[in-house]
């Protein structure tokens, strides 16, 4: 009896060597799925993403200050997660030169997508020359870019104009004088000015009487009004038209202050909080173009999964806008 509890004992210790060499052998095997997934240019086929390795999205965009971009930032985390993916995002405080060096931490990283919010849709399209030259995708979102991006996902701007300008001639019965507060050089902006001034054509006794960058920011158009106030007279303005909600709060603001709010009112493109607030308040803030800066970043990196995984995608995605009225305003869900 006992030499069977010998043999017994023998060859479980073995066994137990035998596993544990087994094993040894999986740990030391180097492992084939530690790089990171970087998708390959157009021409080339791109290499599916797989859950087993490190998928990292580079996602810069123009400032953190507009809470519309907030939105949008909390969007791409949002998004990162339902594809088990990481995403580094940083802000380019407006400036084109930080953006672009971004761009460029962006490709020595190696990530695997890069989502691009531009400061300036012309002026980034050496740095997305670049990236695409390593590799890795890049997608516009918000406003357009230069350089051959893999596809531009933004909300539709000229309708938002359109509607913009078609409720102020609609509100002025055809005839009056209008401020327009332009914004930075990209396309959302221009698209938005192409659009309301598609809207006002047709009718010649809307005349806009001054055309002023406010850069996007309420503080400067705040400033910007003040100086226009003191431009024009009492009763020489009927209507503002502002390519972002803060330029419009901004406007709002220098009205108010200047007491002349009651004497002309004023419409803006996004559906931010702070628009929404000034509609409900029922005053001289009469009517914003909402876009939903969460689901179009959650758009934007889906396409960019969608290139990692080799499938076409269209060049252009427009998301739909509405406008938000103190009629509709308690039914709009904002961001």
């Amino acid at each position: 009896m006992k030499s069977i509890k010998v043999l017994s004992f023998i060859f479980i210790a073995f066994a137990l060597v035998a596993i544990t060499a087994c094993s040894s052998s999986k740990i030391t095997e180097p492992s084939k799925t530690s790089e990171l997934t970087v998708a390959p240019l157009a021409t080339e086929k791109a290499e599916p993403a797989n859950k087993e390795k490190e998928v990292v999205v580079g996602f810069t965009l123009q400032n953190l200050s507009n809470p519309f971009f907030v939105a949008m930032s909390k969007g791409a985390t949002a998004g990162a997660m339902l594809h088990g993916a990481d995403v580094i995002t940083v802000s380019a405080d407006g400036d084109l030169a930080k953006q672009t060096a971004q761009i460029k931490d962006f490709i020595a990283r190696k990530v695997n997508v890069i989502l691009l919010n531009a400061v300036d849709s012309k002026g980034i399209a050496d740095a997305v020359s670049q990236a695409r030259a390593a590799g890795i995708p890049v997608i516009a979102v918000d406003v357009g870019a230069d350089g051959g991006v893999n596809t531009v996902v933004t909300s539709d701007n000229y309708l938002a104009g359109k509607l913009a300008g078609e409720y102020i001639v609609k509100r002025l019965n055809g005839k009056g004088n209008v401020v327009v507060i332009d914004g930075p050089p990209v396309s959302a902006v221009t698209d938005r000015i192409s659009g309301f001034e598609e809207a006002i054509r047709a009718t010649p006794e809307i005349r806009v009487v001054a055309k002023k960058n406010g850069y996007g920011n309420r503080e400067k158009s705040t400033s910007m009004m003040e100086t226009i106030l003191q431009t024009f007279k009492k009763g020489e303005i009927d209507a503002v038209f502002a390519t972002n909600d803060p330029s419009g709060v901004g406007a709002k603001i220098a009205a108010e202050q200047a007491g002349r709010d009651k004497e002309m009112f004023i419409v803006g493109i996004d559906g931010a909080p702070d628009a929404v607030k000034a509609l409900k308040e029922k005053k001289s803030f009469v009517a914003t173009s909402a876009q939903y800066p969460f689901e179009m970043i959650k758009l934007a990196m889906d396409e960019g999964f969608k290139v990692l995984k080799g499938e076409k995608i269209e060049s252009l995605i427009n998301i739909p806008v509405d406008l938000i009225t103190p009629d509709n305003v308690e039914t709009y869900k904002g961001w």
